[in-house]
């Protein structure tokens, strides 16, 4: 009868790679940068991998006082964007032995009930995005640490902010109408409650009211195709001089645009040049492509789930906002000569 089969210890790592327990204990915890050579390093993560060895993470966890879960609160996952968000997040608490819980807001925006009945004693951490921001009230009372995407540093809940360059995106938006000729502007804004959406009317405002003759007229839609189109279709048989340019805060609200402007007769970028703000998938599937700015999710999920991680062992977040890219396509031009 063969010998049952026993589970690969930590002792047999640290005899194969021919190292002391405390060694192993330091790199498979992650807390060997300054105190191991990373050659040493290496050889422990070869030899685990080798035994197939798995840390015992509850008894781990007994020890540290941790769960090692953290949850990720966003909107309602409408778009890719939250997405990726929660991939790059995910990414790096891999790297670290932590789990990551995905909670979205079942309204959106707005207050939530708890989804778990001991939350506290469940999680070591939440990562939230001001969108959904209502609903740490019911999750996290003041107990947890909390890492804020896109919020404003200044009012922060958190013990840290990480946020994209949304002013400086949207400052490239307008540098690149008003450079093409456009000086009336209508701005198609994101009728949600959150500081990032407050950025983009400010710095699209300052933008074009720096250029004699700049003028912005905002018309608001929640963030979804058909409310895009009759706010658009509303805003456009308006009175008054028509505008030559479309500012959309979100490239699903640039797609209702388009459908709006399609009834109306008119066409894109000849008529009316279009910008929106994420670059998801949708911006290449509408004809013509859309103007944008690209926001790197992934990255945004990578640096907040980081920012926790610091905050959890006492260090200094990175700071900094990411940088976001303008990406020009067909939807804009120079505006129709009067």
């Amino acid at each position: 009868m063969a010998p049952a089969s026993t589970r690969p210890t930590s002792r047999d790592v640290a005899r194969a790679a021919g190292v002391s327990q405390a060694t192993v204990s330091l790199v498979l915890g992650d807390k060997w940068r300054g105190r191991v050579a990373e050659a040493t390093a290496e050889r422990v993560r070869r030899a685990a991998s080798e035994l197939g060895y798995r840390p015992n993470l509850a008894a781990r966890n007994l020890r540290l006082g941790r769960t090692r879960t953290v949850l990720l609160v966003v909107p309602a996952l409408t778009t890719e964007f939250f997405a990726g968000v929660y991939t790059g997040a995910a990414r790096v608490a891999a790297e670290h032995g932590f789990g990551v819980v995905l909670y979205p807001s079942p309204e959106g925006v707005g207050p939530a009930r708890n989804p778990f009945a001991s939350a506290q004693a469940a999680l070591d951490g939440v990562i939230a995005s001001s969108m959904a921001a209502d609903a740490l009230t019911a999750i996290r009372g003041e107990a947890l640490p909390l890492v804020m995407l896109d919020s404003d540093p200044e009012g922060s809940l958190g013990a840290a902010t990480v946020n994209l360059d949304i002013a400086d995106g949207v400052r490239q938006v307008a540098g690149h109408l008003l450079g093409l000729g456009h000086r009336r502007f209508l701005h198609l804004a994101a009728d949600v409650p959150s500081w990032t959406f407050e950025v983009r009317a400010r710095e699209l405002a300052a933008s074009v009211g720096a250029v004699p003759g700049g003028s912005v007229r905002t018309v608001r839609a929640p963030i979804s195709i058909e409310d895009a189109r009759a706010a658009t279709e509303a805003a456009l048989a308006a009175p008054g001089p028509r505008p030559t340019a479309l500012v959309c805060d979100d490239d699903k609200l640039a797609a209702g645009a388009y459908k709006a402007l399609r009834r109306l007769g008119l066409r894109v970028p000849d008529d009316m040049s279009v910008t929106g703000l994420d670059d998801l998938a949708l911006a290449t599937a509408i004809d013509p492509e859309l103007t944008t700015v690209r926001l790197d999710a992934e990255l945004f999920g990578e640096r907040g789930m980081r920012a926790l991680l610091a905050v959890l062992d006492g260090r200094t977040p990175e700071g900094g906002d990411i940088p976001v890219e303008l990406v020009v396509r067909g939807s804009t031009g120079p505006p129709r000569a009067s």
